[in-house]
C-alpha cells in the first residue's frame, strides 16, 4: 500500500470513527472534473449573504463583499468545511470576503463530509457544478481568480479534486489537509498554499511536512508552505496571508 493512501485511510477512520460505517457505500463518479465555468451573469446579483437553496439540510452559503460590482469581476474562494461540519462553521468568511473584496461559496457536503473519503468521487462534484452554476449565474467572476480552499477533510479534497481542475481552479488553498488522493494525473497547474498547526493532534503536522508538500512539489506544483504554532485550526492570520497570497500577481 503506497504510503498516502495509509494515511487516508488511518486518519479518516481517526478523525470520525463513525464515519467508517459509511466507507464504501457511495459510489464513485466516472471523473471529478467539474463541467462549468465563469460567464457573464443572466440573473440578478444575488444579496450579501445568502443561502443556496439547492438542498435541503445540507445546502451551503454565498457571501458577496458589499464593494462588489458587476462592472467589475471579482474572484471567488470555494470554502469546504472539515469533516461533520458545513458552510456555516466558516464563521470568519463574511469578514474575509469584505477584507479581501472576495464573493466566497461555502458548500455543504452531501453527507457527513466529502465523498471521496466514504468511497471516491461522486454526489459531491455534482453538487459543485450546481453551486458553482448558482454563483456564476449572478456574479461576474475572474476567471484568472477562482480558488479552491478548504480545512482537514475540506483541505484534502480541495487539493485532490482541485490539480483535476486545475483549468477552473488558479488556486488552491489547503489548512491542514490529512491527505491527497486525485484520481489521476491532473489538469493544469494551479499554485498551491498549505498551512498546518505544528500542535496539532488530530492531522500531525509531519503529514504535511514529510509526505502532501513533498509529493505536490515532486509533481511540479509551486507550493507555498506555512508551519504555524498552534493546534489543529485555521487561524485568521493564516487565512488572510493566504489571501493576499492568492491575490498577488495573475499567473500567466
Amino acid at each position: 500500500m503506497h504510503r498516502r493512501h495509509f494515511v487516508r485511510i488511518a486518519l479518516g477512520a481517526l478523525a470520525s470513527p463513525a464515519l467508517s460505517a459509511y466507507a464504501g457505500s457511495c459510489p464513485g463518479a466516472a471523473t471529478s472534473r467539474l463541467t462549468v465555468r465563469p460567464a457573464a451573469p443572466t440573473m440578478a446579483p444575488a444579496p450579501l449573504a445568502s443561502r443556496l437553496g439547492l438542498g435541503a439540510d445540507r445546502d451551503g452559503l454565498m457571501y458577496v463583499p458589499a464593494s462588489y460590482s458587476p462592472d467589475r469581476p471579482a474572484p471567488l474562494l470555494v470554502a469546504l468545511h472539515g469533516a461533520g461540519g458545513s458552510g456555516a462553521n466558516w464563521r470568519s468568511l463574511p469578514a474575509l470576503a469584505d477584507r479581501h473584496g472576495l464573493i466566497v461559496l461555502a458548500p455543504d457536503s452531501r453527507r457527513e463530509t466529502w465523498d471521496l473519503v466514504l468511497g471516491g468521487f461522486g454526489p459531491d462534484v455534482e453538487f459543485l457544478d450546481r453551486a458553482l452554476r448558482f454563483v456564476f449565474e449572478r456574479c461576474r467572476i475572474d476567471p484568472a481568480r477562482v480558488a479552491l480552499g478548504g480545512f482537514s477533510d475540506g483541505a484534502s479534497y480541495a487539493l485532490s479534486l482541485g490539480v483535476s481542475n486545475g483549468d477552473l481552479f488558479t488556486h488552491l488553498v489547503a489548512c491542514s489537509p490529512g491527505f491527497f488522493n486525485p484520481d489521476g494525473p491532473g489538469v493544469g497547474k494551479p499554485r498551491i498554499f498549505v498551512s498546518h498547526g505544528t500542535r496539532d493532534t488530530i492531522i500531525p503536522v509531519s503529514v504535511s511536512r514529510e509526505v502532501t508538500v513533498p509529493e505536490l512539489r515532486g509533481r511540479g506544483y509551486d507550493v507555498t508552505y506555512r508551519e504555524f504554532d498552534g493546534p489543529h485550526r485555521a487561524p485568521p492570520e493564516i487565512l488572510d496571508e493566504a489571501m493576499t497570497w492568492f491575490l498577488g500577481p495573475s499567473r500567466p
